[in-house]
């Protein structure tokens, strides 16, 4: 692991920012922008959709935070809301998603061709932050074990004790969530569906996946031998499996190359 990249001076690269820039900016480029051209839309609104993805991911993510941990954050809350440390992926999916609903509708853009595009893109950047929660060290490990690929992080910005080995968390997600950007780019390129559908099954199989990992994961039991994650992971899936069931026999939404999407991002501006 790796808290910090590098330092010049006062400067100091940390690799989790590293990782969250990433997060956001990869996933734009790589995915999202294909994705919504090839359904008509005006590849350059890609770039819209990772500003709003990233200024609604990080407030919705501390907001996440700072409820779930107010009883421990209310001595000194308005430091940690705007401190550096603090952030819950399902509070940043939350606001990264409102983000992106709200800023597509103030551009008045077909939702339902974001909405394909975004599931891939999701995916894959949670994979890239699990990366950065790696490299820093953060907390997100998981219990502690003897398996023969548990690892210490003692020098992590949440170190373990000295000696004590846990499960790596965050490399099983990293490989879990790379399958399932692989199989929701199928989903989106190979399948003239709605969108919706597409990304209920990004809510199915990144819910399952959370689901699964917590069993190994340091959270504490929180409701009927499952934690929190687990319950909104729960709720994840069956969303999922309401957007699939509703949307799957909807064809795919489709604007004129070019024209649909440039007169109405004219009509904004």
């Amino acid at each position: 692991m790796r808290p910090v990249l590098f330092q010049i001076g006062s400067f100091r690269l940390y690799s989790f920012g590293l990782m969250a820039a990433l997060a956001l900016i990869v996933p734009g480029l790589t995915i999202v922008r294909p994705l919504i051209k090839r359904r008509g839309v005006s590849a350059d609104f890609a770039y819209e959709l990772v500003v709003a993805a990233g200024v609604g991911g990080f407030v919705g993510a501390r907001i996440y935070y700072l409820i779930e941990n107010y009883a421990a954050v209310k001595a000194d809350f308005w430091g940690v809301a705007f401190g550096g440390i603090g952030f819950v992926w399902y509070g940043g999916l939350i606001g990264g998603f409102l983000g992106v609903v709200g800023w597509t509708l103030v551009r008045r853009m077909p939702m339902d061709v974001v909405a394909n595009a975004m599931a891939p893109a999701v995916a894959m950047g949670y994979a890239i932050g699990r990366i950065g929660c790696q490299l820093a060290g953060d907390g997100d490990y998981g219990k502690v074990s003897s398996l023969p690929w548990a690892m210490g992080y003692p020098h992590g910005t949440v170190p373990t004790p000295p000696g004590v080995r846990v499960q790596p968390t965050p490399i099983y997600e990293i490989i879990i969530m790379a399958f399932v950007v692989w199989i929701l780019w199928r989903l989106a390129t190979r399948f003239d569906k709605s969108g919706w559908w597409t990304f209920g099954w990004f809510l199915i199989l990144s819910g399952l996946e959370r689901f699964v990992v917590e069993f190994v994961r340091r959270n504490p039991v929180w409701l009927a031998g499952l934690t929190q994650p687990q319950w909104v992971a729960v709720a994840s899936v069956l969303i999922g499996i309401g957007l699939v069931l509703v949307f799957g026999r909807r064809p795919a939404v489709r604007v004129a190359a070019g024209r649909q999407s440039a007169r109405r991002a004219a009509t904004t501006r």
